[in-house]
């Protein structure tokens, strides 16, 4: 038995950012723009709402949001009377928009709401319409129902999460991700690979979310370098904003793992950017989960071993690649995307012992296909570094 939720309407394709005024006027005409922090990837969408006479009120957010920047657009949103909220830009972005949607319509504030640091209440009132229009192909954003949360006073990221936050509707449209930097459309893209292998290995795995992971592995292998090599290759673009989209139906439907088990820590504690952490920790992990499956006596054991090989295959495109070659793959494609290891960002070996206590509670760690000990943590860690 398994559940499947996502956002109530998805739209994809070159262009289609032009539909975005006529789906906000079928919900209103006051508009919350959430946005990042200013390359200039809204003027195309400002512009096509001008011409069409909405009110629109206009809130950036630099970083990743914190409790401050989701007060700050509630107050806003209650205060204008906003009745539609849009949230274009990467991860941050959108993530913003969706909490300050779902907390405006209900009573009190963020911090009765989320998890670990708040009092953990659940949402109970539907939230202002949402529309999420993502500019990079990497966390999935438009179509979860969870939103990041950064807490840097106790070097914590926490979620706000349920179906409130859901968008109502996802506009992915590639064109917007052609002007992406080098490094980002890299880490951004290995969060989106990362959160297609580790759904196709976790305990809550199913048949539908199998299928998107196969298809989005496979584009991600066609398209993810091409991409970082030449940004301006709509083709590549298409594909990891595909895999993006893939990503965020499987996390929500299927969970993660270790990776994101590990990586949530490890951006709250050192200002890691969370894509280029996935990817500098896929393939140690990857290698790690695999040595445990196999001396495990887990009733799914061959399964998994199976699963393994597929994305061996997949990602070489090679029928006969074995399960250690999916990893020789991961690390190979990290190098040569010159992704930074953990140490450039101060992660030394004193400070494993918390990032693994930290990552022993991370709701990830939970649907990782098998229980991974401190010094197996440790190991992914040094790895890493």
């Amino acid at each position: 038995m398994f559940e499947f939720a996502t956002t109530s309407r998805i739209i994809f394709g070159s262009g289609s950012l032009e539909q975005a005024p006529s789906i906000i006027a079928e919900r209103g005409r006051r508009v919350l723009l959430v946005t990042g922090g200013g390359l200039g990837r809204e003027t195309a969408l400002l512009t096509l709402l001008q011409q069409n006479h909405f009110a629109i009120d206009l809130l950036r957010v630099k970083r990743e949001p914190g409790v401050e920047d989701i007060a700050n657009g509630v107050e806003l949103a209650r205060a204008k009377g906003i009745e539609v909220v849009v949230g274009l830009g990467g991860g941050s972005a959108i993530d913003a928009a969706k909490a300050i949607a779902a907390v405006a319509t209900n009573p009190g504030e963020l911090l009765d709401y989320l998890e670990v640091i708040g009092r953990g209440l659940a949402l109970s009132a539907p939230g202002i319409p949402c529309i999420a229009i993502p500019t990079t192909a990497g966390t999935g954003a438009e179509v979860t129902r969870n939103a990041v949360i950064d807490v840097p006073e106790q070097a914590i990221k926490v979620s706000l999460r349920g179906p409130q936050v859901l968008p109502q509707v996802a506009i992915i449209d590639p064109h917007l991700a052609l002007t992406v930097p080098a490094a980002v459309t890299a880490a951004t893209g290995f969060d989106a690979l990362t959160q297609v292998i580790e759904p196709f290995l976790s305990t809550r795995a199913n048949s539908l979310t199998d299928a998107l992971s196969r298809e989005a592995m496979r584009l991600a292998a066609r398209s993810l370098g091409l991409a970082h090599a030449n940004g301006a290759d709509l083709g590549a673009r298409e594909d990891m904003a595909q895999v993006s989209l893939f990503g965020g139906l499987c996390l929500s439907n299927a969970g993660l793992g270790a990776v994101h088990g590990l990586a949530g820590p490890l951006g709250g504690m050192f200002r890691a950017p969370h894509g280029a952490v996935c990817a500098v920790l896929l393939g140690p992990t990857m290698a790690a989960n695999l040595k445990a499956i196999v001396a495990s006596n887990l009733p799914n054991r061959d399964d998994l071993l199976k699963r393994f090989r597929e994305i061996g295959q997949i990602l070489t495109a090679r029928q006969e690649a074995t399960a250690e070659d999916s990893i020789a793959w991961v690390n190979s494609l990290a190098q040569s995307l010159r992704i930074p290891k953990l140490s450039s960002y101060g992660v030394g070996p004193e400070r494993f012992g918390p990032i693994i206590e930290r990552a022993q509670r991370a709701s990830s760690m939970t649907y990782n296909p098998v229980k991974l000990q401190p010094e197996e943590l440790a190991w992914i860690l040094r790895t890493a570094l």
